[in-house]
């Protein structure tokens, strides 16, 4: 029964800071008002529209909120699946001028080299020399580096066959599995930066299984808007002319590609298949103006690109060069002067919006493939405001039912049980605040069984303190043998809890992380609220009235 005072202030002192930070999701509408403010203010300076709104809440009060979920807020749900062979095609595409150079050294015993029609994934190489195949194997094999993964150490990332005067390149096995798996983090990560530069409130954006990416995003307006968002490959290449043509079927040749203009209804442009440098490339692209006052698109190399660059332009004045966009030719201007220094602009029929969204969609980088939406779903904020609604009710009907269950059978402990159950959840939605954690509706019903267990542990401790009297120990001799003997009970039974919710976040998604997340929360403030709390109010409670008898 004898709390040390340091002990009192640190349990209040938690209780307390917990609360505060629960407090600015009550006036949930002025305080997210506030912090788009505050953030816009520091992105783009200050207006009194923004200064107002900025001080719809105490800058020395915490202004974190719980995030609303897509089944709350209303939103768009995407699953993605991401077409990871067309990264091997363009593997393929990028080895054969390497391959091409390398067997040419050579070409005294290997012939004339030709790139001859295959696979996406396999690029095959004729000679005209039969007898010297092995050089040429050799050869190839020399361009191979080691696979970058630690499933891969020891392993090349190529390999090549040769049967009678072709020789075909593949990647190998490991160098695929190290491929499939930076293209999907590439891929998450070029879908954040798109999702996040559309200013939305805490998306969801993971991996599902080897191949799919599950998108999320709360308050967007519908699937396609987010489809539009997101969908864009915006794979830019700048590649050399060959000719013009209006026959969508023509001819290429071999090592180019019939590339329909964006702009020119029936004219095609036969592009050299290897582009000269791609959106990789980039550092920066931003909109602008072009010398006649139309949209346009500023843009920057790369070290590595600037000099690709410009040794092309110097050799190439007075050709063709196409610059390509998710493959439809958006400009083919010709080479003027050699372009020096990795920079230049993009013309095209633009609009100030649509320049404006390809310099973001540049500028986050291009989808390394392109994605097949298998799922999607809209929904409305209607649907979310009900699902508010239904929680609320749910949470409310089931604390007061609990609430009344625990004065009805244990009185004034009953009424002390109650109050640090207020403050447990208070203290759930503080620290749900104070790491951005999101609320959905399975989320609102881990809240509703966190209540329940709440007052589980109070019901051991209860039950073990109505034991002890009737084995005729005096009051504070029974509190005291009530809390520590149930101490085992509680904490087993809510560690066995704490790690099915840790299962639950660790192997589920969407939702279910949610529950999970709410449910770990709330099984680590009801342990506090009932250990410590709870005991600290009876404590008090005994101290200020010294009675000679409780009844519990």
């Amino acid at each position: 029964m004898q709390i040390a005072l340091w002990k009192r202030i640190i349990i209040l002192g938690l209780c307390a800071l917990g609360v505060l930070f629960a407090v600015p999701n009550l006036f949930y509408t002025r305080v997210e008002n506030h912090n788009d403010a505050v953030k816009k203010i520091a992105q783009a300076g200050s207006t009194p529209d923004l200064a107002a709104q900025a001080a719809g809440w105490p800058n020395w009060l915490p202004s974190n909120l719980v995030n609303l979920g897509l089944d709350l807020r209303g939103g768009a749900h995407l699953l993605a699946e991401v077409q990871l062979k067309d990264v091997y095609a363009d593997r393929m595409n990028s080895l054969w001028p390497e391959v091409r150079d390398a067997l040419r050294t050579d070409r005294g015993v290997v012939g004339n080299v030709r790139r001859e029609p295959s696979p996406p994934d396999q690029l095959r190489v004729s000679i005209s020399e039969a007898g010297g195949l092995q050089k040429a194997l050799a050869d190839v094999q020399a361009l191979s580096q080691p696979v970058v993964s630690l499933a891969g150490v020891g392993q090349r990332d190529i390999q090549a066959v040769g049967v009678g005067n072709t020789i075909t390149i593949s990647l190998s096995p490991a160098e695929k599995t190290a491929t499939d798996d930076r293209t999907m983090q590439q891929s998450l990560e070029i879908v954040r930066r798109r999702v996040d530069a559309a200013g939305t409130r805490e998306p969801t954006i993971q991996r599902e299984g080897t191949d799919r990416i599950l998108i999320e995003v709360p308050g967007i307006g519908s699937a396609e808007e987010l489809k539009a968002l997101i969908g864009t490959t915006a794979r830019l290449t700048f590649n050399g002319v060959v000719g013009r043509t209006a026959d969508p079927h023509a001819i290429a040749g071999a090592g180019n590609v019939v590339i329909p203009s964006q702009d020119e209804k029936g004219v095609y442009y036969i592009v050299q298949d290897t582009p000269v440098v791609t959106g990789e490339d980039l550092t920066d692209a931003q909109p602008a103006f072009d010398q006649n006052g139309r949209p346009a698109v500023d843009f920057r190399f790369d070290a590595s690109g600037a000099r690709k660059f410009g040794d092309y332009t110097a050799q190439h004045i007075g050709s063709p060069f196409a610059i390509v966009l998710d493959n439809q030719v958006i400009s083919a201007p010709v080479i003027q002067a050699h372009i020096g220094g990795g920079s230049g602009i993009i013309t095209g029929n633009f609009t100030v919006q649509g320049s404006t969204k390809l310099a973001v969609l540049l500028r986050a980088g291009a989808l390394p493939a392109k994605m097949n939406f298998l799922e999607e779903r809209t929904i409305g904020p209607e649907l979310g405001a009900d699902s508010i609604k239904a929680g609320k009710v749910a949470a409310v009907v089931g604390s007061l039912a609990v609430g009344v269950f625990m004065v009805l059978v244990y009185g004034w402990f009953g009424w002390i049980a109650n109050l640090s159950l207020v403050l447990n959840i208070g203290m759930l939605f503080g620290a749900l605040s104070m790491i951005g954690g999101t609320l959905t509706l399975p989320g609102i019903a881990g809240i509703v069984l966190t209540v329940g267990t709440a007052v589980d542990g109070n019901v051991l401790v209860y039950e073990r303190i109505r034991e002890e009297l009737r084995n005729a120990k005096g009051p504070a001799r029974a509190i005291e043998l009530g809390y520590d003997r149930a101490l085992s009970a509680i904490v087993d039974s809510n560690i066995t809890t704490l790690i099915s919710a840790l299962i639950l976040y660790f192997v589920g998604s969407g939702p279910v992380r949610g529950f999970a997340v709410t449910l770990a929360l709330g099984i680590i403030t009801s342990v506090f609220s009932t250990v410590f709390l709870s005991r600290l109010f009876i404590v008090m409670w005994f101290e200020r009235r010294r009675p000679k008898t409780i009844e519990v």
